[in-house]
């Protein structure tokens, strides 16, 4: 079979691959969720091996802690969390009409300056567009929390994940020696390099960033609700939970807590107490966390990681979001090679002498030190 065959052969069966994951993206969710909790637990799986396990056991022991830790957390925090979103529902009407009268109060303090008949459109469009917004973001909330799908995917979650998640964890090491004998022999070498190249990026970004996540989202979550704001858990966790997305989980917590705020206090002491919880988060990600966890030269830049996550949410709502990292970054190592092997080509050079680059081999911008 000659290159240009070969290159069809799988070109073909990566086509197939991504319409079999549009087609079954319903029902994709605790397989998916599985597969990522075997990612993550496999390296605990191995170290209990080296030290006279077998791998059942080692899985089981895994599988137990990971469920007693979902149950716990599920008990403690689920509760808690319905409740502050239960209430917080009930309190949108009043807090889109004290908006829209804030709204209204600052076009009638700017009255005087503006045209009296522009004023009126702009005052308007102000009381019909919050309307609208106040209806959509109930519509949303409330098919988020009582929708059919997202009732069915929780109880499959539960029920299906652990269940994967141990066959995974348990038939890891096999699984991973099949499908490397399934590779095509001319390239299995640099199939095996890349795969290597993904696994270190992206465990050291997702158990990494996942750490991150965690204490961000306690933190947050403690801070606000000893700072006395009304929905301080839920806010805090749902920063924690952005933070996975760079930059974003401090900017709608900031927002959110800040609002929340400006309409609970009347003192502007305790509001600027609010914001400062998510500047010192901030603070704390940046200066210690990111680099101490997560590494300074994980190979995925923020806004790929952005494009990737909105990218998948869109292709296959939350199950593509879940997948949206391990494909940037295979996409994103491809594409590095890719480029290598360019830059030492005919393609690039014309026949030319190729010159000799000062920067690293990763392209990342940091530079060696001097001329190679």
């Amino acid at each position: 079979m000659n290159a240009e065959r070969q290159f069809r052969f799988w070109l073909v069966g990566l086509i197939i691959f991504i319409a079999l994951l549009y087609l079954l993206r319903s029902v994709l969710l605790p397989f998916v969720a599985g597969m990522a909790v075997a990612y993550f637990m496999d390296p605990l799986c191995d170290s209990l091996e080296r030290k006279g396990l077998s791998r059942t056991l080692a899985t089981s022991l895994v599988t137990l802690l990971f469920v007693l830790l979902s149950a716990l957390a599920l008990l403690l925090l689920v509760p808690a969390l319905v409740g502050q979103l239960t209430e917080l529902l009930a309190q949108v009407p009043a807090l889109v009409e004290a908006l829209r009268n804030l709204a209204i109060k600052l076009l009638e303090s700017l009255q005087t300056r503006v045209d009296p008949e522009i004023f009126e459109r702009l005052r308007a469009y102000v009381s019909e567009n919050m309307g609208m917004v106040f209806g959509w973001v109930t519509d949303a909330l409330k098919a988020l929390i009582s929708g059919g799908v997202a009732i069915a995917n929780l109880v499959s979650l539960i029920f299906i994940t652990p269940v994967v998640a141990f066959y995974l964890l348990r038939d890891w090491d096999r699984i991973m020696a099949r499908m490397d004998s399934w590779l095509p022999l001319r390239q299995a070498d640099d199939i095996r390099q890349l795969v290597r190249e993904v696994d270190e990026r992206l465990a050291g970004f997702l158990r990494g960033q996942g750490m991150v996540c965690l204490i961000l989202g306690v933190f947050y979550a403690a801070a606000l609700s000893l700072a006395g704001l009304k929905f301080g858990l839920l806010v805090g966790m749902l920063a924690g939970l952005l933070t996975f997305i760079p930059y974003v989980g401090s900017i709608v917590g900031l927002v959110l807590s800040v609002g929340l705020a400006l309409f609970q206090f009347d003192d502007w002491v305790r509001v600027l107490i609010v914001a400062v919880i998510f500047f010192v988060g901030q603070a704390l990600e940046g200066n210690f966390l990111t680099p101490k966890l997560v590494g300074e030269r994980v190979g995925l830049h923020p806004v790929w990681v952005i494009f990737g996550l909105l990218a998948g949410g869109a292709l296959l709502g939350f199950v593509g979001m879940l997948l949206a990292l391990p494909v940037t970054a295979i996409i994103g190592v491809g594409v590095r090679y890719g480029l290598n092997r360019y830059l030492a080509s005919d393609y690039y050079s014309g026949g030319l002498p190729i010159p000799v680059a000062s920067e690293d081999s990763d392209g990342d911008g940091e530079g060696s030190g001097g001329t190679k």
